[in-house]
């Protein structure tokens, strides 16, 4: 796989995974809960998903060749850019009046 095709590939990952807490009301789209998911479950299953694109993103870096070193300001970009991602589900999910 090209790099730039590693590239696109997580960013529209990224762009799925992030809204995936919100459109699903199963746990990581697996998992039925006896409850509904609140807002807190919801940003915490965010985060590992976060956690795990990134984790494809190192792996696709490393096969491609050495991995870059990096710092704080990565992760805060990063995880700026997954919850700008995450606004269409949010508002999908609390901002839309959805028929009972």
């Amino acid at each position: 796989m090209s790099q730039t095709a590693s590239v696109w590939l997580v960013v529209l990952l990224a762009l799925v995974m992030a809204n995936m807490p919100f459109i699903s009301n199963r746990l990581f789209a697996v998992i039925a809960l006896k409850s509904p998911k609140n807002l807190a479950m919801r940003l915490a299953e965010m985060v590992v998903w976060y956690l795990l694109v990134g984790a494809l993103g190192l792996y696709l870096e490393q096969r491609n060749g050495q991995i870059a070193p990096q710092g704080w300001e990565f992760y805060a970009i990063t995880g700026t850019l997954f919850l700008t991602f995450a606004f269409p589900g949010f508002t999908y999910r609390y901002l839309f009046k959805h028929r009972s």
